[in-house]
């Protein structure tokens, strides 16, 4: 019965590792710091390119196409709203990598 007991501190050993890479905390940083250096503009993006953003795929990518080109420029970021799909959830993830140029 120890020896179940010694192998848990050890399984517990090898679990400390992964936490050490599980904090995501400093990620968020690095999310902000890569978001520096990456930016689009929603209102000239390429369906390419708009699908280089997270949770963004070839439906919403065209979304947010058809809507600049009927409806006219996002004139902030919360604009985004309007297009269908994209929710709170959703600008969140993509706020950081997108900017509003006039």
């Amino acid at each position: 019965m120890t020896p179940p007991d010694e192998s848990g501190p050890a399984a517990g050993a090898q679990g400390e590792p992964a936490e050490e890479t599980a904090p995501p905390a400093p990620g968020d940083q690095a999310v902000e710091e890569e978001a520096a250096s990456f930016r689009l503009d929603p209102n000239t993006a390429s369906y390419e390119e708009l699908q280089t953003l997270p949770g963004i795929g070839p439906v919403l990518a065209a979304r947010i196409i058809e809507y600049r080109e009927t409806m006219g420029k996002f004139r902030t970021i919360d604009d985004l709203l309007a297009v269908k799909g994209i929710g709170e959830k959703t600008l969140a993830k993509i706020r950081p990598y997108l900017v509003i140029k006039e």
